[in-house]
């Protein structure tokens, strides 16, 4: 990724900013401590009137105007001036600048030596170890909530994506009729697994290719992968076992919400009316994944624990416990084992619905269709 946003920022001339300094005294501090914040800001002094600078960010010759000036209590003040104030980056940067150039000369004023300052606001040593024997460290925990992170956002764009394209698929062959021509060859049960086992195994192939390019392309560059995003989130030492469990909760969590979305889909016999009925189920996976990222930062939450043993958040939660704690074989047993039950309740229960769901036309949108399904089946 760094790679691709060099090439498409190659060639482009940095950003200036015309700088009207009425103190006389804040440029040359402001510009050095520019080069700390933010070396591709270039600074220009400006000599000229407000007006003339105004005009020359107008033309487009400067990408804003900054006023510098002292208030009342002979400290810097800044009035910044841009064509759009809607990147929010370079006026933040501007003012983390002054605000460092403001601190010094509010320490001089109150007499605060400059290594009695650093020692003010040098941060806190602050050191964590955990007591359990087999507890993650720190870096093992951050590697661990990298590859959790990535592997939710996966987890939950392919469920939503793929269970759609089968909601999708069944309302699409019911409003061309090419049902009627199917179901007088192939049963309505036999009809709905192919298309989540189909769907499935595109899905995992594109996802098997899509990771395997990732994974090799992090690999490659893993040595200017330094600060941001990858301080926090390191990816090397990543565990099998982690890897071996996303993809498990992955195919069942897979698996769980197809079978939903194939008998939804099922009861609608217009394009137009999916959405509106996968909505719930929809709904489901955004709360799972809405929990999940909020358990990246306390995987050991009671609510995080108890949910990840609720079926339709189990992919994800118990996912995100397994990645970033140690906990007992049993639980992952336990959860896996509800999932797996309840796929099969589903599949047995969504069979009926869908087999007498195919058969239903006219405006169907409703849940008290799935009733009238089960009564069609019942009536062959």
């Amino acid at each position: 990724m760094s790679n691709i946003i060099d090439f498409f920022n190659k060639g482009e001339e940095a950003d200036k900013i015309v700088v009207i300094d009425e103190t006389g005294q804040l440029f040359e501090p402001l510009n050095e401590q520019m080069k700390m914040v933010n070396e591709e800001l270039v600074l220009v002094k400006y000599d000229g009137n407000e007006e003339s600078a105004r005009k020359a960010v107008e033309e487009g010759k400067y990408k804003g105007l900054l006023e510098l000036s002292l208030n009342n209590e002979e400290l810097p003040a800044a009035s910044y001036k841009a064509m759009s104030i809607a990147d929010s980056a370079i006026p933040g940067d501007l003012q983390a600048a002054l605000q460092q150039i403001k601190t010094a000369m509010a320490s001089t004023q109150i007499n605060i030596a400059p290594d009695q300052l650093e020692k003010l606001y040098a941060p806190v040593e602050f050191a964590k170890s955990a007591l359990e024997e087999d507890a993650k460290t720190e870096e093992e925990l951050n590697q661990a909530r990298g590859l959790v992170y990535v592997l939710l956002f996966i987890i939950y764009f392919a469920v939503i994506m793929y269970a759609n394209m089968i909601a999708m698929e069944v309302a699409t062959e019911k409003s061309s009729r090419v049902m009627e021509i199917m179901i007088s060859s192939v049963s309505p049960i036999k009809q709905m697994f192919a298309k989540i086992l189909g769907i499935g195994l595109l899905s995992l192939t594109q996802l098997a290719v899509l990771l395997l390019v990732g994974y090799f392309s992090i690999m490659q560059n893993l040595d200017n992968m330094e600060g941001g995003f990858f301080e926090f989130f390191g990816f090397g030492n990543i565990a099998g076992s982690t890897i071996a469990y996303a993809v498990i909760f992955f195919i069942l969590g897979y698996f769980l919400y197809a079978t939903m979305a194939a008998f939804l889909g099922s009861l609608v016999s217009r394009i137009e009316d999916v959405q509106q009925m996968i909505t719930p189920m929809t709904l489901l996976v955004v709360a799972g994944f809405m929990m999940a990222m909020f358990g990246l930062g306390q995987p050991e939450a009671p609510f995080v624990k108890y949910t990840s043993f609720i079926p339709f958040f189990s992919p994800m939660l118990m996912f995100l416990r397994v990645g970033m704690l140690n906990i007992p074989f049993w639980e992952i047993a336990l959860s896996i084992g509800i999932l797996v039950a309840t796929i099969a309740f589903l599949a047995v229960f969504g069979a009926r619905v869908y087999r007498g769901g195919v058969l239903m036309y006219g405006k169907s949108n409703s849940f008290k269709d799935i009733k009238k399904a089960l009564q069609l089946t019942k009536n062959e």
